[in-house]
């Protein structure tokens, strides 16, 4: 994956006192004293659509799109031939109800597909702008940096719940053309509504992509650490496939619950009646503890970074 950015940006006159190119006042006038003072929603605004704005970001969502679509063919197929109902969790439930793919689809991506694509993400926050030599201007306003540290924070959390939300919509799509929709039988053996069956979609979507804020704020503090995107992104996704190797070895049970991936499945509880909270709340409170650590060293070493580039 090439950065692009840098060159992108040299061809944007004007830049702000926190590096970021072509924003301007509401009056019009480029400058950085000016646009320092926007407000920080509009440099939230901002760095959201240069985000999605990237082709590499493009590409990231429409790879996670296909999931679903590969998923979808591979159930229609195997049960066209005659083949059984087995597999791993909800795809036996596919062929009944169409809406069991948004399940099956967010279960085979949160392990691997959702944290290498917001690893990319959150590991270039930091590193791509050092590379491309725009962190320099963070020198003049020192202030300025843990406003910028929450906006790339943000980014990143946008842009998980919009490539879960890219999962969940592309495997309702092809739930809906391959396979029957209605009544929802959930885990429990209860049956209720469709329109229930969209609504706990949605609140799954949610707590998977919550799941992921402990990633952003890993791949933020490595983005702090240096200066080649590329080299964090590698680092953010490694740290992110090495823990969850851990995760599945017996020998560090005692460990595993403290890990970020452990209960990443946890919403499958979300499809009993009633819901089972408890693994729900320790998944959030975890991932919530991840990011107060990972995030305050990333804040710690920001801060006090020497920026020269």
């Amino acid at each position: 994956m090439s950065r692009t950015e840098p060159a992108e940006r040299a061809q944007v006159p004007g830049r702000t006192a926190e590096g970021r190119p072509g924003a301007r006042t509401a009056h019009g006038e480029p400058g950085a004293r000016a646009v320092y003072a926007v407000r920080s929603f509009g440099l939230l605004r901002n760095e959201i659509g240069t985000t999605f704005r990237r082709r590499r970001t493009v590409v990231l969502l429409a790879v996670l799109a296909c999931v679903p679509v590969l998923v979808g063919i591979a159930v229609r197929v195997h049960t066209g031939d005659g083949g059984g109902g087995g597999g791993p969790a909800f795809i036996s439930l596919i062929t009944n109800n169409g809406l069991f793919l948004v399940f099956t689809s967010l279960a085979a991506t949160l392990p691997v597909f959702l944290p290498m694509a917001l690893g990319v993400v959150a590991g270039d926050a930091i590193a791509g702008e050092a590379h491309a030599g725009t962190l320099r201007y963070l020198l003049v306003a020192p202030a300025g940096r843990t406003r910028l540290l929450l906006v790339k924070y943000a980014t990143a959390l946008v842009f998980s719940l919009v490539a879960t939300l890219v999962v969940a919509a592309s495997a309702l799509a092809v739930g809906a053309l391959l396979f029957p929709l209605g009544e929802v039988t959930l885990l429990s053996g209860t049956a209720v509504p469709f329109t229930e069956g969209l609504l706990r979609a949605l609140a799954v979507a949610g707590v998977v992509a919550l799941s992921l804020t402990g990633v952003a704020a890993l791949g933020l503090f490595v983005s702090t650490l240096t200066g080649s995107g590329i080299a964090a992104m590698a680092t953010t996704v490694g740290l992110v496939l090495t823990v969850q190797i851990l995760d599945t070895l017996p020998q560090l049970a005692a460990v595993q619950p403290y890990l970020f991936p452990h209960y990443w499945l946890s919403f499958a509880d979300l499809l009993r009646d009633p819901v089972y909270w408890d693994d729900i709340r320790t998944n959030l409170g975890l991932q919530a503890a991840y990011t107060l650590v990972l995030g305050s060293a990333a804040w710690a070493r920001f801060t006090t970074r020497d920026i020269t580039g």
